[in-house]
Order: C-alpha cells, then structure tokens, then sequence
C-alpha cells in the first residue's frame, strides 16, 4: 500500500493524464497491483450472470495492474483482451502473464481509439477507466466539453467492436446514474442499473447491444 501513497498525483486532474501512469508504473515494482474498488470476488456472481459462456471473447478497457482479468481467467475466461494506453504497464503485465495465462493478450492502446475490429467481441469491461477521464477540473453537473466528448468517445469505440445483436458493455464506477447515463444512453440497446454494496455505493452499468 505504501507504494500506491508515494505514487498518489499532485491533483486528481492528474489520473487523466498518460504521463502519470507512465511514472506510476515505471515506479512500481513488476509484481505490484491495485484495484480501485470491488475485486472480483464482489462481483463474480454478477459476472457469471451477465457472461455465462466462458468461451466470450472480452475486452478489458484500461486494464491497469488490476487483478481482475486474471481472476477472471482463473474462474474460465480466458479470451481475454487486455488494452492501457501505458506502454510500460502493458509490457509488464505480459511479462508477469504470458507463461501462466498463455491465451491473454496484452495490447498498448487508446480507449478512444482502439485499433480492433468492428463486431468482435462478446464483452468488454471498464472498471473505473472512464472516471479517469472525468478528473479535469470543473462543475460535476455540468461536465467540460473535454470530458463529454472523451466519455462518449469511449463509448462510441466499445458499441463498435461489440457484436450486435448481444454485445454487453459492463461498466463499474462509483458514479451515480445522473452523471453517468447521459454517456450510456444511446439507440438500440437497453441500459440496466445496479446499485453495489452497502456503506458505500457503486453502481454497474449494463449496456446490451
């Protein structure tokens, strides 16, 4: 944990930036990991529900040094694609993955730009990625420009690459639905809500193609 709070930004405008996660990771040693919230354990019924075939082809957005894909490799999932636009992240998650979990791949990539084929995978997953994106400095309720057209950006690529029909966007965030919707709310498809845990709210949105 200590190597997380030496590596904590300046300001929270910071976690938009690539440059820091370049510092972070160069930072941190090959091993290390960190999930923002809710580890797979929290979730894994839910994921069960929404993927039953555990031969789906899923797409990890931002992936970072989180455990999740391999948590979820373990539990069967294992065509998973794995993107984060650090480089030096991604080389070290192959390196710690490509003799253990063979089958992932590990892709240096923009979530608003993802270089993958239209119509190619089952699911694709961001926990947490998109609120990276909303770090920059402004009114919540009225979000800048950058930030809406980042947001939607991502969106826009992650219903590309989904198959249609029965693509499934999971995204977890801490988010309430008033701030969030207004990204996930588009034609043809159906969008679900689901508020998690109990002291503290997160919210998983479901958006099926």
């Amino acid at each position: 944990m200590s190597a997380v709070h030496n590596n904590l930004p300046h300001s929270n405008e910071e976690y938009g930036t690539k440059e820091y996660w370049d510092q972070r990771y160069s930072q941190e040693s090959d091993n290390a990991s960190y999930d923002w919230f809710k580890s797979y354990a929290d979730v894994a019924d839910i994921i069960r529900e929404l993927i039953p075939d555990k031969t789906a082809r899923i797409l990890m957005l931002g992936c970072g040094n989180s455990t999740l894909s391999e948590d979820m490799y373990e539990d069967g999932y294992k065509n998973i694609v794995n993107t984060d636009y650090s480089g030096i992240l991604i080389e070290k998650m192959r390196q710690r993955h490509h003799k253990v979990r063979p089958e992932m791949e590990w892709h240096e990539m923009d979530i608003r730009n993802l270089i993958l084929d239209s119509d190619s995978f089952d699911v694709a997953i961001d926990k947490g990625t998109m609120d990276a994106m909303m770090t920059t400095k402004g009114d919540v309720w009225e979000p800048p420009q950058e930030v809406i057209d980042n947001c939607n950006r991502e969106v826009d690529e992650v219903l590309r690459v989904l198959r249609k029909p029965g693509g499934v966007f999971v995204y977890l965030t801490f988010g309430q639905p008033h701030f969030r919707r207004r990204y996930l709310s588009r034609p043809g498809t159906t969008l679900e809500i689901r508020e998690l845990g109990e002291a503290f709210h997160y919210y998983m949105y479901i958006l099926k193609t």
